[in-house]
């Protein structure tokens, strides 16, 4: 859609609010940031949808423009106030579940804009699966081979076709993310920064891929 720019939007945020106390307030505050930037865009949090025959929530729609947009907010332990208000994040670990359920994400929204094209006449414009963390394990590429290899999201990596969990990995790692992941489309990742703070853990950064 036209005139409607994620980095834009992230970028203004980043200035009003550069850390929250979870996905829901980061949910929340992006959506706010939307509405005050987008009067008409139409924005519905949690709006609801179904999907091969299940009900499914989107974390953020915006009706008037046709635009999905789904977030994560994966956080490694941090602290520091702002504007007389505490903030304090703790180590979420689970790398791999936070990478499998971000492809999860692209998949969905490849899924909602195929079925609303078909089913509404092309209502669908574009959707956006967007990460923000201050874990760095995300963003650079490792050393060694893991059994998320295929679902790993490192600046400049190619996501696209089947990935599935490397052979050998615990019912622990795959319990609820058993399934293969395949993508449709093709997406470079390019990881943006969103705000430095200083100490350890303090840079934020985000991905942002852009689903049409």
């Amino acid at each position: 859609m036209a005139g409607f720019n994620i980095h834009r939007v992230l970028e203004r945020l980043a200035d009003e609010r550069p850390v929250f106390h979870s996905e829901a307030d980061f949910r929340f505050a992006l959506a706010w940031q939307i509405e005050k930037m987008t009067p008409n865009a139409g924005v519905r949090l949690e709006w609801p949808f179904s999907l091969d025959g299940a009900n499914r929530y989107l974390d953020i729609w915006l009706r008037t423009l046709g635009i999905a947009i789904e977030l994560k907010y994966r956080t490694r332990r941090f602290s520091i106030p702002h504007e007389g208000e505490s903030f304090s994040l703790k180590s979420q670990n689970a790398q791999d579940h936070g990478r499998y359920d971000f492809i999860e994400d692209i998949r969905r929204i490849e899924e909602i804009a195929a079925e609303r094209r078909v089913a509404e006449g092309d209502s669908f414009s574009q959707g956006y699966a967007v990460l923000l963390t201050n874990d760095y394990l995300y963003w650079k590429k490792g050393s060694k081979r893991t059994f998320d290899e295929q679902f790993r999201i490192h600046e400049g990596l190619r996501l696209e076709g089947k990935m599935a969990w490397a052979k050998g990995a615990s019912e622990g790692t795959t319990k609820k993310r058993n399934q293969p992941l395949k993508l449709s489309g093709s997406y470079e990742l390019h990881w943006e920064d969103y705000r430095e703070h200083s100490g350890r853990n303090g840079a934020f950064r985000y991905l942002a891929v852009q689903i049409v």
